[in-house]
C-alpha cells in the first residue's frame, strides 16, 4: 500500500458524500461498529452526535469523515475495514480500489480523476437553454396552429394568419424561421 489509509480517505470523502447507497441505516451500522469495537476512536458521546436524525445523513457522513481526518491514521483505517465488513459494494467501488485494481491490470500508472464539477454537460447558461426552448415551442406553436390548406404565400404555410398577428409581425417571424 503506497498511500495511507488517511490519503484514501481524502480522495474517496467527495465519492462517499455523493453515494446513495450510504443510506440513514447503513451509516448508523458504520457509527455503531466504530463506536463498540474502537471506541477511542469514537466515544459515546460522539457517536450520539453523528447518529443525530435530525440531521441529513450526507452531513452527517460529511462530518464523520471530516472528524475522521482529524483523528488520524487508525481512524481511518478502522473506518475502511467497517465500511468493507458492512456494505462490501460501495468499499469495491471507492475510487481508491478501482485505482489499485486497474493498477494491479495495468502496471502503467494512470492518474486519479477527481471531478471537479458534478454532470457537467455542456457550459452554456440558462440562457441558451431558454432561447433554445422558445425556439422548439415557436415551431411547435406554429406547427400546431398551422394552416396547410392554402397554398398563397409562406405566411399561410407558417400558419400566422390564423394567429391573428399582424403582417409587419408575420414578415419578421417568417424572416426569422
Amino acid at each position: 500500500m503506497s498511500d495511507s489509509f488517511h490519503e484514501q480517505l481524502k480522495v474517496d470523502s467527495w465519492f462517499l458524500k455523493s453515494d446513495r447507497r450510504l443510506d440513514t441505516e447503513l451509516v448508523d451500522k458504520l457509527i455503531l461498529q466504530l463506536n463498540r469495537i474502537y471506541p477511542q476512536i469514537l466515544t459515546d458521546k460522539e457517536a450520539t452526535r453523528f447518529r443525530d436524525l435530525d440531521v441529513p445523513t450526507c452531513v452527517r457522513l460529511a462530518e464523520l469523515l471530516t472528524y475522521l481526518q482529524e483523528k488520524g491514521e487508525e481512524a481511518c483505517r478502522e473506518f475502511y475495514r467497517a465500511l468493507h465488513l458492512h456494505v462490501e459494494d460501495v468499499y469495491f467501488s471507492l475510487p481508491t480500489r478501482l485505482r489499485r485494481h486497474t493498477d494491479s491490470v495495468d502496471p502503467v500508472p494512470s492518474p486519479a480523476v477527481i471531478p471537479t464539477d458534478r454532470f457537467v454537460l455542456h457550459n452554456q447558461g440558462p440562457l441558451f437553454f431558454l432561447s433554445c426552448f422558445s425556439a422548439v415551442a415557436g415551431a411547435a406553436f406554429l406547427y400546431y396552429y398551422g394552416d396547410f390548406k392554402t397554398v398563397s404565400g409562406s405566411s399561410s404555410a407558417l400558419g400566422l394568419a390564423a394567429l391573428g398577428i399582424g403582417r409587419k409581425i408575420r414578415e419578421v417571424l417568417i424572416w426569422y424561421t
